[in-house]
Parts: structure tokens; sequence; C-alpha cells
């Protein structure tokens, strides 16, 4: 049977729109073909080898690369795509490449390239796109491309796509970005998760920032980004990835700035008196060194027995890369420990090329002996020092639990407190599993420091350099950050805020209450002296456009709960805490799904919790296998030493530092479920995120969290592709993100509650 014209082209328009995520906001086109069997020039089936089998109707092709180049030139964007195409089949193709139009976006000089031909694109302004969108909904019964029933569309006609063969696609136009209290975003879409056949062998983002202005911050909240500043002028950011499925917009602010410490503010506000902050923190770029606060920094390293062999040859190499690294100005001191503890100098001793020597000849000198000494190496470490007004560092490195002096961990916290009355922030890195996380993780606690484990297979060279590289060259040190005005803060991570490093930045999530203008003042000691900043900030109601923020909030809120839980006990009021801020949020990392799915499952037996309603509790009757490896990494919180410990500390450590999406899953890939039609799943793939909140795969069902509150609400029950449903979407767009999800949701909008079934 052959098809019409215009019932080809509504297929075509319904495969790569079928294709696209609810998320995705322009800017990232597919190409996609009918049934290749009804192509006007089929190629002859191969003559040996078994027969192709036919795929779907409408199909993409495999997307082999994926690369983008951004100039951002004063505000003025232009954005280069190159994408590859590969068709499958032993057939030629004819097919369609479609390029959503991003919302807002007023885009100029746009050109397209296939194969280094220059064709030229048809745009369907929204009114149109949007019937076709919503007849192909009725056709093929799928909703996904509803997500841009607000958007235009550019079609372009591809013919032939020989077999076997690739298409390459070249893209490139300008936009004008929009500046608000001098912070700029950018936004690229690349949520493409639900739609690639197979995962992309290259995915690259490069966005190169050039301004007559200093560049302050520069933040991605979507992705774990490289940044390269040549100037104070310019920025280079970017990120690459291997056979991947892209599910994250990518999103990038930056700030322009003059002040030697850039401030960036960004609020989430959809509740009446409660609202989420995101602040970001950096030194400028021209922060030389005549800016930079001299240190005091030492050296603690265990050379107990079990350092010997490669863990004590790869310290040893650290410590060399951080002694040749020391600037002048600062001092220095190591102390080697194991039954006793030794040191280098009699006091913390200048950095010159003398006291460099003798660095390099005590590391040389290191053996492996005896037993863990930690009390006496932490009690020389914090020794009173002559001026305790310059910062103090101490890289305390060890593989062993304490086996001489004192060993009760609680004893040895209470001393270091006693002891650490000049406020020395302790960083601690512990080799191997047979460590007490717990010890470890209490020092760096009470310093107000950091921690990092490092197992048997990793580099310990390269860790310990890496994270000196972060905190040679200190900025601005004994930092406090006061609001005045109309808005108070509350629940901000860091509770502590940590010294500012050239290089680094600081990002602060927290809540506030009130709203209106606040001048924002961050406090600290900058060349020994003291220093203010001032920001002033801007509260507004409804402000829902920066929705990444409470989720980001959330991880460290329960980063910072799980690691009270974990290292001082077990209160229900906590547990009750880690579990609705997990579920309503989406942080669904091994420990808080257990927890979710303990709760849901006793309230549903209690007949508290309706079994439809329910987000991850549903495992529990599917995979108990899972939810007893859930359980047993749960209980991995409370041990004191091996895996499962460092396991837990390294990833409760990362959802306190967390600052782009990739940190609020960890752990998840791990556990995989078989869901109900017999498919296997993971955790972090049962939830997606829409306006600041999360959605769980119940079934059939897309359920929104927040229908767990029991409170009364308007229900109302609607057929999918029926009038009604066309008619919420009209008025209401804002659902369209929601229906998005599928054919069976239920969702919370403007306080009514919406289920859509077949």
């Amino acid at each position: 049977m052959t098809r019409s014209k215009n019932t080809q082209k509504i297929m075509v328009l319904a495969g790569l729109l079928m294709l696209m995520h609810a998320g995705l906001v322009g800017a990232d086109g597919l190409i996609v073909v009918p049934h290749p069997w009804h192509q006007p020039h089929p190629m002859p089936r191969p003559p040996y080898g078994p027969p192709v089998p036919a795929p779907p109707t409408a199909f993409p092709l495999e997307v082999m690369y994926h690369r983008v180049q951004v100039t951002i030139d004063e505000l003025v964007a232009t954005t280069q795509i190159e994408q590859s195409f590969f068709n499958p089949t032993q057939s030629r193709l004819e097919g369609f490449y479609l390029f959503p139009v991003p919302p807002g976006a007023v885009l100029k000089d746009f050109t397209m390239l296939i194969n280094g031909q220059k064709v030229q694109a048809e745009l369907l302004e929204a009114g149109k796109a949007r019937q076709i969108y919503e007849d192909i909904v009725r056709t093929m019964r799928d909703p996904a491309l509803l997500e841009y029933s607000e958007q235009g569309l550019f079609k372009v006609r591809i013919f032939p796509i020989e077999p076997r063969s690739e298409k390459q696609v070249s893209i490139s136009y300008r936009e004008v970005l929009e500046s608000e209290f001098d912070t700029i975003e950018y936004r690229y879409p690349l949520n493409t998760e639900k739609f690639s056949a197979k995962p992309l062998n290259e995915v690259s983002l490069e966005v190169r920032i050039k301004n007559s202005r200093s560049i302050g911050t520069i933040y991605s909240p979507s992705h774990e980004i490289d940044i390269v500043r040549p100037s104070e002028r310019e920025a280079r950011i970017s990120f690459e990835q291997k056979q991947t499925k892209p599910d994250t917009d990518f999103r990038l602010y930056f700030t322009l700035s003059a002040s030697d410490v850039a401030m960036t503010l960004l609020t989430y506000q959809d509740e009446p008196d409660q609202g989420f902050f995101f602040l970001n923190i950096s030194p400028s770029f021209s922060s030389g060194q005549s800016t930079l606060t001299a240190k005091d920094i030492t050296f603690v390293i265990d050379v107990s027995g079990s350092m010997a062999g490669q863990k004590l040859d790869q310290a040893k190499k650290a410590l060399l890369y951080c002694v040749d690294n020391l600037s002048v100005g600062d001092r220095f001191q190591i102390i080697r420990f194991s039954t006793e503890a030794t040191t280098l100098f009699q006091q913390l001793t200048g950095f010159t090329d003398e006291s460099r020597g003798q660095a390099q000849r005590f590391i040389a000198d290191l053996r492996p002996i005896g037993g863990t000494g930690i009390e006496e190496a932490l009690e020389r470490a914090l020794i009173k020092r002559e001026d305790d007004r310059r910062p103090h560092l101490v890289i305390f490195i060890t593989d062993g639990k304490p086996t001489i002096g004192e060993t009760n961990e609680d004893t040895l916290i209470t001393k270091i407190k006693r002891m650490n009355d000049a406020h020395t922030r302790i960083f601690t890195f512990g080799i191997g599993d047979d460590i007490n996380t717990h010890l470890l993780d209490k020092i760096t606690e009470e310093t107000r420091a950091s921690r990092t484990y490092i197992s048997p297979s990793e580099d310990i060279e390269l860790k310990i350099s890496h994270f000196y590289d972060r905190v040679q060259s200190p900025v601005l040190t004994g930092l406090s950050l006061e609001p005045a005005g109309p808005v108070r803060f509350e629940h901000c991570y860091p509770r502590d805020l940590p010294d500012l490093f050239k290089g680094s930045a600081i990002t602060v999530f927290g809540k506030y209450r009130g709203q209106g203008k606040s001048l924002l003042t961050l406090k600290g000691m900058l060349e020994g002296k003291p220093r203010s900043f001032e920001l002033e900030g801007r509260f507004v109601k409804n402000e829902t456009q920066h929705d990444f923020i409470p989720a980001l909030w959330a991880t460290r809120r329960i980063g910072h709960i799980l690691d009270l839980i974990r290292l001082h006990g077990q209160e229900k009021e906590l547990i009750d805490e880690v579990t609705e801020l997990a579920r309503t949020y989406g942080i669904v990392t091994p420990y808080t799904s257990y927890l979710i799915m303990e709760d849901e499952t006793v309230r549903t037996a209690n007949h508290l919790l309706p079994q439809e309603l329910q987000t991850l509790g549903w495992i529990n009757t599917r995979d108990r296998e899972e939810v007893d490896a859930l359980k047993s990494e749960y209980s991995g919180l409370k041990t004191k030493s091996g895996r499962s410990s460092v396991q837990a500390s390294t990833e409760l450590e990362a959802l306190n530092q967390a600052m782009a999406r990739p940190g609020m899953t960890q752990g998840g890939e791990r556990h995989a479920f078989t869901r109900i039609d017999g498919s296997s799943t993971t955790l972090t793939e049962q939830v997606k995120y829409i306006q600041g909140k999360a959605m769980y795969q119940n079934g059939n069902f897309w359920v929104d969290a927040r229908l767990q509150d029991r409170s009364q609400r308007q229900k109302i029950s609607l057929h999918f592709a029926s009038p009604e449903y066309f008619a919420l979407l009209q008025q209401k767009p804002e659902a369209a993100q929601f229906l998005a999800l599928g054919q069976n949701v239920r969702f919370l909008l403007d306080d009514i509650c919406y289920e859509i079934t077949e």
C-alpha cells in the first residue's frame, strides 16, 4: 500500500517529534524517515546474509556525533552545530531534518549545510506547528511532542540518504542573550535520552566567551564543565561525553564584574512564603600574587607498616608536588607518623630554596614501619603558631585506624576540638578500605574541611595533587554571609563557608523567607585585612525560571542529614525529613530510595496511601533481591570501616558538595529493577524533573510525588487525546510538560489533581 504525500509527511513529523523528550526546547535536530520499504528508490535486498528486518513506520537515523561550538561576543551568541547521521538499512531513503526553534529566541542568519551543500529550510510558525502537533497526537497516540506546542519549526527535505552511509548536517545561527543584573544565561538543549536508538558516539560542547568587561562567576547547574580563563575578559567552557544518551539541557550562567570577588544570585519561588536561592562566589581572574593570602600548611603523612609499597611511593610523589608548588611567603611543616610522630622542622618554616631541599630529602627518606599513632601526629600539627591570623591548612593522609595512643574516636575528636583554637581546617585523605571513616569524617566536620577517599585502584598522587591545586592559593578567608532588609536566610549549605581560593568557586544553596530587595554582604580577610563585598539581591514572587535550585538545595540538605544520622545516631525526625525531601525532589540514591520504599510500603499496608500514588514503594513487590541490596547499603551508613563505609562516606560527601544535576544521582545506577512489563530500569531512570519537582514512574503511570499530601483537592479525570484534553493544553500551556510524559499521568497543577488515562 502506498501512502499519500500528506499522510507520509504527518508520519515523518510524528516519528521525529515522538522521539523528542519532554524538556527539549530546540536547537537539536534529528533526521527521520518513513518506512524504508516504501521509499521511492529502494535498493535491492543484499544477496547474502539474513534479510534486514523492517523498522517501524517512522524511525530516526543513528546519530554518530553531535558537536557544538558557541561564541558569545558581548551578548551575541553564535551557535554552530555539527551532526552526523548514519543510515543502517540497505535502502536509499528520503527523510526530513527538523529543527525546533528555541522558545523566545530570535534566530538570525540561520544557515544549514547537508554534506557541504547549502539548503533552504522552511519555517513553520508556532500556530501552524501546533495544529500539526495536535493532529499527530490524535493519530499516533504519543504526546511527547506536546512539550513543543508553542514553538516554531524549521523543516528540510533530505534525499537521497544512501544505504549504509552518513549524512553530515551543519547549522549556524545567532541570537541576542539577555542580561539581568549583569548575569547572562545561555541554554543549549541536549535532552534526547528517550529518542536515541543507540548511544551517541560523541557529544561535545565548547563555549567561548569574550567581553569588554571582566568575566566574573561561571556556573553550569546541568553539567560538570571544564573552565579555562586565558584572560579576565575571556573564558572557555567545555564538556565531552562518549557513548552517551544525553538527557539534560545544557545551561550556563556567567556574570560581568569588575570586583575582586564576583557573586551571582539566582532565586526560585513557587510558594507564598518560601523560596530557594543559589549564590556563586568566585575571585576575579585578575586576582594575582599580590592579592593572595600567605598561608601556613602542615602535611601529616602516615608511614605505618601498612603503607608499604605503591601507597607510600605515590604519597611521597604527591608530597613533593605540593612542596614544589608552595609560594613565597608561605610557611610549612611535614609530620610523619607511625608508632610515634616526627617533624621536619622545629616549627612552621618559611618556604625557601633551602627549606625546600630539606623537605625533599625528608620525603625521600620516608620508610614504612610500626603502628598508627594519630593522636600525637595531630597534637604536633595543631601546636600554637606565632601568628594565628594566617590561614592554616592541614593535609592529613592515612590508610589505617588509630592503634597507638588514644584510639577512641569521640575522645580524639574532643581533644582536637580543644587544641584547635585557631580554627585550623584539617583535610583528610583516607587510603584503602581498612580505615575508620567515622573518625576522619568527624575530624573534617569539626574543622569545617572536606574528606577524600582513595580506593586501592586509584592514583594517590593524582588525587592529592589535584586537591592541592585547588587550595594552594587563598584569596579570601574567614568568610561570612549576611543578608539585610526584608529577607532572611535559613538552612544554607555549606553551613560554614569555606575559604575562597584562586581558580575555584563557592556555591551556596539555601532557603529564604520574605521578598523584595535585600543587600547581601560577604565579609572575610583579604591579604590579612578585613574586607567586605556587597550584592543587591532581588527576591520576587513566582520566580520559577531557575527550577534547578530546589532539587540541588534538597540534595545538600539530605547529604547533611544523612551525615548526622551516620555519625551521630538515628532519630525519627531526621529519617522522616530525609524521606520526604528525597521523594519530593527526586533524590534517589540507594540510601534515600530504601527509606522511601519502606515508608510507602508501611503506609500502603495501613491504608494511609493509595497504591496508585506510590513513587518507589512498588519495587518492594517486584524485586526483593534488589530491595535487600538497598537495605544492605543503607545499613552500611552505620559501619565505621570497610568498603561499604567508604562508599557511603564518599557518596554523602558528593551530595554535600553537589553543584550540578550529576551530583544528585549518587549510586542510583548500581541498582536495576524489573518493571511490571518485564523490562529493566534503574533508580535514576525512575524519576523525571518538571517545574522543580519530581515525577515517578509507577507501572504505566507517571505520578507526581506531591499528590501524597492528603489534603482534599479537586480532581479532574481526562481521557488522553479527548477534546477536554486539548482544551486543558490550550487553557494551561504549563500542563504540556506533564502531558508530554505519556498517556497515563497523575499530576498537580494550580492545586488541582489531574489524572490522564488512555
